[in-house]
Formats: structure tokens, sequence, C-alpha cells
């Protein structure tokens, strides 16, 4: 058994949630004809076999709430614990906290095609296959640790809750950069308390938008909370309220349409007969070294300079030098995805995983018409999750699952997660980061995750206990099965690292 919305993991598909859909989810919530749990769970057992051994776990699937300052619930969220059942003491095994993005995506992404000991069906490359369903993930890190994977409000089952005189609470304790923080640092507390999970070593783990969120939590928790966590996990990571934009957005670009590039064959042979990790660090470096200073003042170079450099970006870009210079060296991300094919098949290629190909009404334009590795995702993982939930994990309900739940609008204002992210750092010795991401994933790029991971050690001391990891493959980089065995065993190796030293005491 961040200032541009592009930069948050499938925040594309939030757009496509129709009025319709925002109109039947605040009837649903409101009818009493679909009941809300409030507080209650499920308990399944089951076995599973993860690097060739076979590990027994219980599954509680169920609804914790969120309370208010006068300890009403005002919130219900969804939520699934993976418990291995062969542990009699608990205080040294870790403990996974799970989150995802969008905001307003459920944790349906990681849960079943990541860590968890169930995932979809797919093929090896990660695209749909039929019939659809789950199956076992021998790559899951339940061996080594405990995962709790954690709905916000309004996504999966999670809903908001009326009050006595039957009125909804407002958005404003939800939705937002701050408020989403707050609420979920007291459910987390709560979650901890009531498995018993103090003694635990902890662990925050956030896909895209997840990361601004586990990011802000890793110092909520902390600090508000004295639940000090020993690493948190970056997966595809967004900013986190490092602003960058202008020409460091610009030159950060290049890499990633280097990547894009070299996947599709469209760059020049002598690059194209090169590895990709080869290319990429040539790539990284004209951005850095010899893109950025030009970016700064583009309109006053020599014209000989800036023809040179138009050469390199179609160089390191697979695009043409006159579709850089008609865009001034601002080539928009949406036009390279539906640019770089368009002479050679007329296809696009996608927005959060590159390596997937789409198909226009148009060739001509300026974007693609849709984001094709969206629609190849939706295939697989809908009717996996509530098959899951109402088969495997036995949960009951007539709720409808929300991949994508109505959280708009959303505050982003005063977004210092990275800020604090790095703050925590520096006051908890133990507490340890690691980024994971794809090379083709042209919504939250690997090389923008680079630059976050600078920031993030701004003072230079913190490069023990920051590390990157790159896949060849997109935002989710763990539906190629070679990247889902390989980073999982990161995520191993990283829980094995961050706590290898804690006994000696969080000491400078």
């Amino acid at each position: 058994m961040k200032k541009t919305l592009s930069l948050f993991v499938l925040v594309s598909l939030l757009c496509m949630t129709s009025y319709a859909q925002d109109k039947m989810m605040s009837k649903e919530m409101m009818s009493q004809q679909v009941r809300v749990p409030v507080d209650e769970t499920v308990v399944t057992n089951h076995t599973t076999t993860i690097k060739g051994k076979t590990i027994p776990y219980s599954a509680t699937a169920g609804f914790q709430p969120v309370w208010d300052d006068e300890g009403n619930p005002v919130a219900s969220l969804l939520y699934t614990y993976y418990k291995r059942s062969d542990i009699k003491n608990d205080e040294n095994r870790p403990l996974v906290i799970s989150f995802n993005g969008g905001p307003g995506s459920a944790s349906v992404w990681m849960h079943i095609a990541y860590t968890g000991p169930r995932i979809l069906k797919i093929d090896d490359e990660g695209f749909p296959v039929q019939p659809y369903g789950i199956k076992s993930n021998p790559n899951s890190i339940l061996d080594v640790a405990d995962i709790v994977f954690v709905n916000p409000v309004n996504t999966g089952y999670s809903r908001m809750l009326p009050g006595k005189d039957g009125k909804m609470p407002d958005k404003k304790m939800f939705f937002g950069v701050n408020a989403d923080i707050k609420y979920l640092a007291d459910w987390v507390n709560t979650f901890v308390t009531r498995v018993n999970r103090w003694r635990s070593p902890k662990y925050l783990i956030g896909e895209s938008y997840g990361t601004t969120r586990v990011s802000g939590l890793a110092a909520a928790l902390q600090n508000r909370k004295w639940m000090y966590i020993n690493g948190v996990i970056l997966v595809s990571p967004t900013e986190i309220g490092f602003e960058f934009d202008g020409p460091v957005e610009v030159a950060n670009r290049l890499p990633y349409f280097t990547a894009a590039a070299w996947y599709h064959k469209a760059l020049p042979p002598a690059l194209q007969s090169k590895d990709l990790t080869e290319v990429l660090a040539e790539s990284e470096a004209y951005a850095v070294n010899e893109l950025l200073p030009v970016m700064v003042n583009t309109g006053f170079i020599d014209p000989a300079r800036k023809d040179a450099v138009i050469k390199k970006m179609a160089y390191y870009s697979g695009l043409s030098e006159r579709t850089i210079r008609q865009h001034n060296l601002e080539v928009p991300k949406a036009y390279f995805w539906k640019d770089l094919l368009r002479d050679r098949d007329g296809l696009t290629i996608g927005r959060l995983d590159s390596r997937y190909k789409g198909l226009d009404v148009k060739e001509a334009g300026d974007r693609p018409d849709y984001n094709s590795e969206l629609t190849a995702w939706l295939h697989a993982f809908t009717p996996a999750i509530n098959y899951y939930y109402q088969q495997e994990l036995d949960l009951k309900t007539d709720l409808s699952y929300n991949m994508f739940g109505p959280v708009r609008p959303w505050d982003r204002t005063n977004n210092n997660t990275g800020a604090s992210l790095r703050e925590a750092m520096g006051v908890n010795k133990n507490l340890h980061v690691m980024i994971q991401s794809g090379y083709f994933d042209g919504a939250t790029t690997y090389f923008n995750a680079k630059y976050v991971m600078w920031q993030l050690n701004a003072s230079g001391k913190l490069s023990d206990r920051l590390s990157f990891k790159g896949y060849r493959s997109g935002h989710m980089m763990y539906l190629r099965n070679e990247d889902l065995i390989q980073a999982n065993e990161d995520i191993r190796d990283f829980i094995q690292k961050s706590s290898a030293n804690i006994s000696q005491g969080a000491r400078y």
C-alpha cells in the first residue's frame, strides 16, 4: 500500500480557476449537504519496500483545525501523516513537514510523486499513462524519516469554516505571505504536540511558493514557538523575498535558455557536443562576468561590443541574433518558449518543464497558447489523488479535492522570508538548507535558485550549511525517474549530514 507572478509554482493554473469554480466552492463550503470535517482522522496500516527493505507504516489522513484568538475553529486543514510503525523510540527519528506552493496549490505534487510511500503511475520521463493510478515508491524517504503533507486553506480538502453567525472568516487571515506563515506556524505547533514529536529532529520541505512558505515558517517556528528546525529543503525556489529584477533578472535568464536549448539540440555544434553541466558552466560565467555589466547600460555601450554580446547570447540561447537585437537583449521567457522551435518544427516548449512540447493554433505569436507540461501533469495527478484518498486511505468525503484552490487576492507585501531564514540560520547553528532545482525549469530557474543561495550566504559564513543540487528535468524534477531516485537520496544525505553533530550542542 515577486513581483512577477511567473516565479510561483503552477500559478498559471490559478488563473485557469474559473469564476464558476470559485462560486461552486463558496456554495460547497456554506452548504449543509457537504460537511467539512473539523477535527477527524482515519488511520490505515500498510507496508512498502524501500531500497530493498520492507517498511511497515501507518497513514493518518484527516483534518486538524485552525483556531482564532478566541479559540474558535476558523478553518480545517487536510493532512496526511506517514509514520514508520516498527520504530519503538522516535526521539531521534526525523519528522519532515511538507508543503507545496502556488500559492493555492494542494500538497498533492510531492505527496504522490516525490517523498511519500505511494506515487502515481507515470512513465520514466514523467508523462501520464493509463489507466491512472498509484504504485509503490521504492525511493520514498519514509525509511529514514516520518512525513506529514499539509494542505493550506482552500487547497485539497482544506476549507475555511463559518462562525456561529454563519459568516466566513476574513480571507486576510489566510491569504498572504505573512498571514499564511502565522496560521501555519500555529497549526504545526499543534500537530507536533498532538503526535508527540517535540524531541524529534524536524525538517521543512517546500516546493516553489512553498519555499517562501517554509523559509518564513522556519523563522516563525523558531522565534514565536521556540521550535528549532534542523533543516529546510527548498525545491524549485522562488526569490523568497530577495527582490532581483532589471539587469540581474535578465542576465540570470541566459543559463536557463542554454539548458532548454541544449535539451532540444538547438545550440551550435561546439556546445551541443558537450555535456549539459559543462555547457551551463560556460553560460553561467558569461552571464555573470560579461552580460550583467552590459545590461546595466545597454543603450550606451559601443556598437561593436553590443554586436559581440548579441552574437554570444545567440550562441548560448539557440535564439537568432535578430530576435535578441529586436528585444534590446531582453528576450522574455514566454517569447523564448514560443520561439525556440518555431522555425524547426513549429512547436512550443513548456514553462515549468521545458522538455515538454506543445502545439499552438498558430506558429506566429509571442507566447504559447498553453503550458504543455501542465496538461500532462493534471492528466495523471487528478485521478490519482482522488482515487488514493477515497480507496487506499479510506478518507470518505463529498468535498471536491482542490488541485488549485481560490486564494486570491494574495497579499505579497512585506515578504522578508529569505532574510528571516538567513537570520534563523545565524541564530541556530543546527539549521541547514538544501536547494533542489531542475535545469529545465523555466518558471523558477535553477540559476535564480543559485542566486537565492548566494543571498542567503551574504556573510560568506554559512557555506558549510548550504548546498545546491541540480537535476536534468524541470520544476517537479522528481517526475523523471532517474531524478526521483537521486533527489530522494540527496534528502537522505542531507538529513544525515544535518543531524550528524546535533548531540554536541548548537554552539559556534
